[in-house]
């Protein structure tokens, strides 16, 4: 019989007196057999009597299974036959699976993603016990372990870098659930370029985001506040402060930021960072900031750097912009994307309606009603109470 294999309906298959074949409707090749004593597999199979088992479950989980036959459909489209998985080595250890993976990155040409992923692992893998886990011996124990570390902040001193405390510290649940995310995603590629078997795969899907991870951010600064920070910054920072501050981007849209992106008849810029490509409106005092970083510059030459050259990266504005807000006065914990959150809930607060500032902030619509949306309430409700309904 056919039918969508889902989690729930691999766990519903009941056992029968016969060994019994469901067919995946979604993937061609896919099988779940079921046999009477309640075992159930997971099966490919690339033509007439060709077939191959890729693992049972629980063990296997049915994403795992998917992979792993996409995996052997592929190869037999080219091969006749699926390429035997490859036994790992037995040095391969996760810290190879993360840099395998931030390489792969880096071919693709998702630079960005490569040096994001580069920074969490550094910051928590490398150097870390489960760095040193071998692929082979790898058990959920040692992510969920991991993970308690992270949340702690007990993790060895970070090499030293400019921008960045060599003491790590702990973590918001919503960043390792961040991190977990990019771990798992460099596990999988070590899956799928077959240096690890698909039935380990169980280890690290078993261990879930840690729940109540998304909660505001409660750190808002008043406008003077923020032309305290702002007159704080010393150099060019002070360039990047006030970009996020007047257009609420992310902290590493400017740095991508070319002369060729900015519009002055049309007063709109382009902002490309974390695969989002918008072009958005520039308020009268960004408009000013950008046509005063534009002057003199060719098409390619990037408008927020250190030294006229050197592009900005986090390692280098984030202590800067922790100084700057020390001399200000301001409450420890302050960093660009306090900035961007202020600029979203000014404009929230200032009656914009929500689709346009998702727009102008190049976030999802659903993120913005999940962190915001009580300041709509706030306002309708302030609204309500001016209006005589009887």
């Amino acid at each position: 019989m056919g039918t969508k294999l889902t989690i729930r309906a691999v766990e519903l298959a009941k056992p029968s007196e016969k060994p019994y074949e469901i067919s995946d409707s979604d993937m061609k090749g896919l099988l779940l057999r079921v046999q009477p004593s309640g075992v159930k597999s997971y099966i490919v199979t690339w033509g007439r009597g060709k077939r191959r088992t890729l693992g049972k479950h629980p063990v296997m989980t049915l994403a795992g299974a998917r992979a792993a036959a996409l995996a052997a459909l592929s190869e037999a489209s080219q091969h006749g036959a699926p390429v035997a998985v490859s036994k790992p080595k037995a040095d391969i250890t996760v810290s190879d699976a993360c840099r395998d993976y931030v390489t792969a990155l880096e071919k693709d040409g998702r630079k960005t993603a490569s040096d994001d992923a580069k920074r969490r692992f550094e910051r928590c893998v490398y150097g870390d016990k489960l760095g040193k886990v071998r692929l082979k011996d790898l058990h959920q124990d040692h992510i969920e372990a991991w993970r308690d570390r992270v949340e702690k902040g007990d993790l060895p001193p970070l090499p030293v870098k400019r921008g960045r405390p060599p003491v790590p510290k702990p973590l918001a649940r919503s960043s390792i659930n961040r991190i977990r995310t990019t771990l798992v995603a460099a596990l999988n590629h070590a899956v799928a370029r077959r240096k690890v078997s698909p039935d380990l795969a169980f280890e690290w899907n078993a261990v879930k985001p840690l729940k109540d991870a998304g909660q505001r951010r409660g750190l808002y600064l008043e406008r003077e506040q923020r032309r305290a920070l702002l007159e704080a910054a010393e150099g060019p920072v002070r360039d990047l402060i006030e970009c996020v501050a007047l257009t609420g981007c992310r902290p590493g849209d400017p740095s991508l930021c070319l002369r060729s992106d900015y519009d002055g008849r049309t007063a709109s810029v382009r902002f490309r960072s974390k695969d989002h490509d918008r072009k958005i409106p520039l308020s009268p005092a960004a408009t000013s900031l950008f046509d005063r970083l534009a002057k003199g510059k060719l098409p390619k030459a990037h408008l927020f750097t250190q030294d006229g050259k050197k592009v900005w990266t986090p390692t280098d504005w984030s202590e800067l912009v922790r100084d700057a807000a020390a001399r200000a006065g301001l409450p420890a914990g302050v960093t660009l994307y306090t900035l961007r959150h202020c600029w979203i809930t000014d404009a929230i607060v200032g009656s914009m309606d929500l689709l346009t500032v998702a727009k102008l902030a190049g976030t999802s619509l659903a993120m913005i009603e999940k962190h915001y949306g009580h300041l709509v309430q706030g306002a309708a409700r302030e609204k309500l109470a001016q209006v005589q309904f009887l």
